[in-house]
């Protein structure tokens, strides 16, 4: 068959990763320069290695994604390493990196701190009954389990940081997730993520796909013989037996109009939050040892304060210390309208309070990337607002972030749902 993807992120590529090898002639049509989607990195003149625009890393845990790493002949370049992850309490950071740094934890009584690690040693080994847990929301059942100063220490601040005002409605089957499917120690490419995203587009034009960078996708019709045509700026009027399109719920509704009320009631359904990340490239070190470092909303403007060179060294980046100041917003927040500089005056201060020598000298240089579509959210029951990958039209399929619940964000399942979505298309 002739198939269409749009979308060149992890999911679409490694969606053509199979469904070219199976035979079929495949073309994806990526709308940005470079294909990886919120995996896409960029480059300073200065660095060796190319930087991801959102932070990213993956877990021990990660099967699928490790698994397609070895078969494109590229796990020689994949390590694992132990970072430290840190909680902002009392005007200082304290690491939450492992069993004995929770159990030290003075933030919490230690009886609290007792019941937090029989709770998460319940969540990651003793069930895997999500669809129960989802029937309730993670506030009530970490108040219940884990105890209120559990929860109001580090679980509500998790929920507000990612989720905002929507933090009471994530259920309990997220969380979850979290603890199920998360390694203390972290993995990493040599040559960052975009390493990894440029070894997979070889692998997928090497079995015969065609990756069509810098094509959006504008419209696609179906035509009276169960074709698919897809409009796109080098390809108008290009046809196709299939067309799975990986992208948001606006994205796929916009393209086919044509999908019915049922449907398309329930993309309607799907919410999500946005990312807003400013990279900053400082002359000096930030924070000490600390990789990522979680202060509240309450006291800062964003989730994550990431120092991306206390994971992996400075040396691939031309000495610059690379630092992440990122957070989860609304797609209507002010955050997603004002100008860099001024994002950058509303951050910069807060940087202060980790480390008081900090100045604004220590800047070298900053990049912005937002985007508006980057967590979904996940209320009580959400199961049943997640539409199947085959659509009621023949021949369309669609596969995104929103459709790999209960599990959380990430590459790993990108990669999951990309080869989940070509075994169905065939």
């Amino acid at each position: 068959m002739k198939i269409a993807i749009v979308g060149a992120g992890i999911a679409g590529l490694s969606a053509a990763y199979d469904l070219a090898h199976a035979g079929h002639d495949v073309t994806i049509f990526e709308a940005d320069r470079v294909a990886g989607g919120l995996a896409a990195g960029f480059r300073d003149e200065r660095w060796d290695w190319p930087l991801e625009r959102f932070y990213h890393h993956i877990f021990q845990t990660d099967a699928a994604i490790i698994t397609l790493t070895e078969e494109i002949g590229f796990r020689q370049q994949l390590f694992f390493r132990s970072a430290v992850t840190a909680q902002w309490w009392q005007n200082q950071p304290y690491a939450l990196d492992g069993v004995l740094p929770v159990l030290r934890f003075p933030g919490i009584p230690f009886v609290d701190r007792v019941r937090f690690g029989a709770s998460v040693a319940y969540l990651k080994y003793a069930t895997n009954n999500w669809r129960g847990l989802e029937k309730t929301t993670a506030a009530r059942w970490t108040r219940r389990w884990m105890g209120e100063p559990v929860y109001r220490t580090l679980i509500r601040p998790l929920l507000e940081g990612k989720f905002g005002p929507h933090a009471d409605e994530v259920n309990m089957a997220w969380l979850w997730s979290r603890f199920k499917a998360r390694s203390f120690k972290l993995g990493y490419y040599q040559g960052g993520f975009q390493g990894f995203v440029d070894a997979l587009q070889r692998a997928v034009e090497a079995r015969g796909a065609q990756v069509r960078l810098n094509s959006p996708a504008q419209a696609a019709r179906q035509l009276d013989d169960g074709r698919w045509e897809l409009i796109t700026p080098d390809a108008p009027g290009a046809t196709f037996d299939r067309l799975l399109v990986t992208g948001s719920p606006q994205l796929l509704a916009k393209l086919a109009p044509q999908l019915p009320s049922s449907y398309t009631g329930q993309l309607a359904k799907l919410r999500s939050m946005g990312a807003v990340v400013l990279t900053l490239a400082l002359r000096k070190k930030l924070l000490d040892q600390v990789y990522w470092l979680m202060p509240p909303k309450s006291e800062f403007p964003f989730l994550a304060l990431v120092e991306h060179t206390n994971f992996i060294g400075a040396e691939h980046y031309g000495g610059d210390h690379l630092v992440y100041c990122g957070d989860y917003l609304e797609p209507e927040h002010e955050f997603f309208r004002i100008s860099e500089d001024e994002l950058l005056d509303r951050f910069l201060p807060h940087l202060k309070r980790v480390n008081p020598r900090f100045e604004r000298s220590w800047v070298r240089a900053h990049w912005l990337h937002r985007e508006p579509y980057a967590q979904p959210i996940v209320p009580v029951g959400h199961s049943q607002n997640i539409p199947p990958i085959t659509t009621p039209l023949r021949g369309l399929y669609w596969a995104s972030m929103s459709q790999i619940y209960p599990w959380d964000r990430g590459t790993n399942f990108a990669v999951e749902l990309g080869r989940r979505a070509a075994a169905e298309v065939r």
